[in-house]
C-alpha cells in the first residue's frame, strides 16, 4: 500500500521492518527503512504520519477490523546509516572487506 497506492510525492520507496502492537492494541508504531538521501527518508517519514489517518481506514477496510491501532511511523535504522544500507549490501554481496 505504501510503496504502490501512495499518492503523495514525498512517499518514497520503504520497506517495513517490523510492527509494534502495544498490549492494549490501540496504538502500532511501524518501523520503516526508507531509501533515498536523509532529507527524502524524513520526507517519507513525514508524509506517512501526515496519511496515517487515511492508511488506518484503509487497513480497517481493507482486513475487515472492528478496530485498527493507531499508526506512528518511524525509521527503523537512523537516516545517516539508511543512505550507506546498498553500499554496505553490494560489499556484502562479493565479499569484499571494508575499506
Amino acid at each position: 500500500m505504501i510503496n504502490f497506492e501512495m499518492a503523495d510525492p514525498r512517499v518514497g520507496p520503504s520497506s517495513i521492518a517490523d510492527v509494534h502492537i502495544s498490549p492494549d492494541h490501540r496504538r502500532a508504531l511501524v518501523l520503516l527503512v526508507p531509501e533515498g538521501s536523509e532529507q527524502e527518508q524524513a520526507a517519507t517519514i513525514e508524509a506517512l504520519n501526515h496519511a496515517k489517518a487515511f492508511l488506518k481506514q484503509q487497513l480497517t477496510e481493507r482486513l475487515g477490523l472492528f478496530k485498527t491501532p493507531d499508526l506512528r511511523f518511524e525509521a527503523a535504522i537512523p537516516a545517516s546509516l539508511g543512505a550507506k544500507v546498498p553500499q554496505i549490501l553490494k560489499r556484502i554481496k562479493k565479499g569484499r572487506p571494508r575499506e
